[in-house]
């Protein structure tokens, strides 16, 4: 018997996906975390939910908007380096094929320019 008050229900999601988002809701960079302050609020303020650290199938994104089919991912400078770069190439390809676009955003450009990201964000939503 569950102790939360939840049902236990049955998931498509992988539960290794799964302890793996919870464990980088707890470990969020300082960028993620300024920026999560005010993607949290998009639901108040245009009606837009915004989930963080989301399993989508093999992977867990750093932000995600499903009604809009966008994933919101902050690169940091390992991002940078030829192999990383592949790898993410990769990974945007398989979330495209899942119906999603991927806006990467780089710690550099959300630090030096916080409201135009979040601009750009908006304007990806249609809500800008």
């Amino acid at each position: 018997m569950p102790t939360s008050g939840q049902a236990d229900m049955p998931s498509a999601i992988d539960p290794s996906s799964i302890s793996r988002a919870r464990k980088l809701h707890r470990t969020m960079t300082d960028g993620e975390r300024r920026l999560w302050a005010e993607l949290k609020m998009f639901r108040t303020w245009y009606g837009v939910h915004v989930r963080r650290q989301a399993p989508i199938g093999p992977y867990v994104v750093d932000f995600v908007i499903h009604e809009k089919n966008l994933v919101i991912e902050l690169d940091g400078e390992h991002h940078q380096f030829p192999d990383r770069q592949t790898r993410d190439r990769f990974r945007d390809e398989r979330l495209a094929m899942d119906g999603y676009r991927v806006l990467r955003i780089n710690t550099g450009e959300l630090g030096d320019n916080f409201d135009g990201c979040i601009e750009t964000i908006l304007r990806e939503i249609g809500v800008a």
